[in-house]
Order: C-alpha cells, then sequence, then structure tokens
C-alpha cells in the first residue's frame, strides 16, 4: 500500500480536484495512480502531454499495442488493466484476451508484433539493443517519426510503471472489464485490493 497521502474524491479541492474530475466523469471513481499522480498535477500533465503528442503519427492501435507490451515486460498490473480498459475502443475482447495472452498468436500485422517486440526489450534491458531491433520497424514501412514515437509510447510506460511501483501504488481493477480479459491482462487471479475504489 502506497505511503502517500491523499484526499478523498469528497474532500479533494484546487488542483486535486481538477485532477480527480477527469476519471470521475469518465470511470465513476478516481484510481489509485490517479490520487498519488495528483501530488505533482504538473508533472501529471507533462507526462499526460507526451503521451498525447505520441497517438497523431502512430494511432491509438498501435500506441495501446505498444503500451500493453511494456507495461507487460515491466509487470505492471496497475497500467496492463487500465490500458486493457483502454484498448477495447480499438479491440474486442475476444482480440484483446488473445494480445493479453500472447500477441504473437493474436492476428496481428507483423509491424504490430514488431512493434511491441520493441516494447518489451526496451523495457526488459534496453541497453542490450541494437540498431536492428528499430531498423526492423523501418523495413516494415513506419517513418523515422513513427519510429520515434513507437520508441517514446515504450519508454514514457517504463517512466510511469516503473514510478507506480516505487510508490507501492495498488492496482486497480476496472469494474466493467469481464473476468476473463482481467486474468489475461495479468496473469491470473488478482486480490480484491486491487478492485477500483479499495483503499
Amino acid at each position: 500500500m502506497t505511503i502517500i497521502r491523499t484526499p478523498e474524491p469528497a474532500e479533494a479541492t484546487g488542483a486535486w480536484a481538477e485532477q480527480y474530475a477527469g476519471d470521475l466523469e469518465a470511470l465513476g471513481y478516481v484510481p489509485s495512480h490517479t490520487r498519488v499522480m495528483a501530488t505533482n498535477p504538473e508533472a501529471q500533465h507533462a507526462f499526460e502531454a507526451l503521451t498525447k503528442a505520441l497517438v497523431p503519427s502512430i494511432g491509438l492501435r498501435m500506441y495501446e499495442l505498444v503500451t500493453l507490451a511494456a507495461a507487460g515486460a515491466i509487470g505492471s498490473q496497475a497500467c496492463r488493466l487500465a490500458h486493457g480498459r483502454k484498448s477495447r475502443t480499438v479491440f474486442d475482447d475476444a482480440q484483446l484476451e488473445r494480445i493479453a495472452r500472447d500477441f504473437h498468436t493474436a492476428d496481428l500485422t507483423e509491424l504490430e508484433v514488431a512493434a511491441m517486440e520493441v516494447a518489451e526489450r526496451i523495457s526488459r534491458d534496453s541497453s542490450a539493443m541494437t540498431r536492428e531491433d528499430t531498423l526492423r520497424l523501418r523495413e516494415l514501412g513506419l517513418t523515422d517519426r513513427q519510429i520515434v514515437d513507437v520508441v517514446l509510447a515504450a519508454a514514457a510506460r517504463n517512466y510511469f510503471s516503473r514510478a507506480l511501483h516505487a510508490l507501492a501504488v495498488p492496482p486497480d481493477v476496472p469494474p466493467d472489464l469481464p473476468d476473463t480479459l482481467r486474468e489475461a491482462l495479468v496473469g491470473g487471479p488478482l486480490g480484491g485490493a486491487g478492485r477500483a475504489g479499495a483503499p
């Protein structure tokens, strides 16, 4: 459990209330990661601006795939669950479940699989990467801007997921996420403490 003290939504004022408002409107609750990151709203706004700057070139589908791959390689249940939910806007649940279990056998394009593999390599040991890792993305049709943005998407997920780990932020399970998809995203059952709205 995180040691960071955060106000409850009903008690939030100022910058806290502003940070909470979007999640309350979209989700009906404020996830643990929003509560903790609202401690530094300027940093959170900067992170959101960075991620929003990536989607126009690579598209939401590619962004979410890279994010899921990076979060999986890091072992971030919080980010896998949050972006599993967001990915339901671009994938149906059946394919998303296959992606979560093994993206190599999930009917993705060769480029999408390659981008997810790059995201995994960045997240596991970026110092061991070679030019061939990203050159493969160019061979499969990405522009230089898109290659940079795929890499930035994976690196940004490392920043956010590792911060959540370091601050012991518990994962929240979106209440509208089917159990089979939730289990695929986190690799098995998740304890009750991770349910949305749990302290």
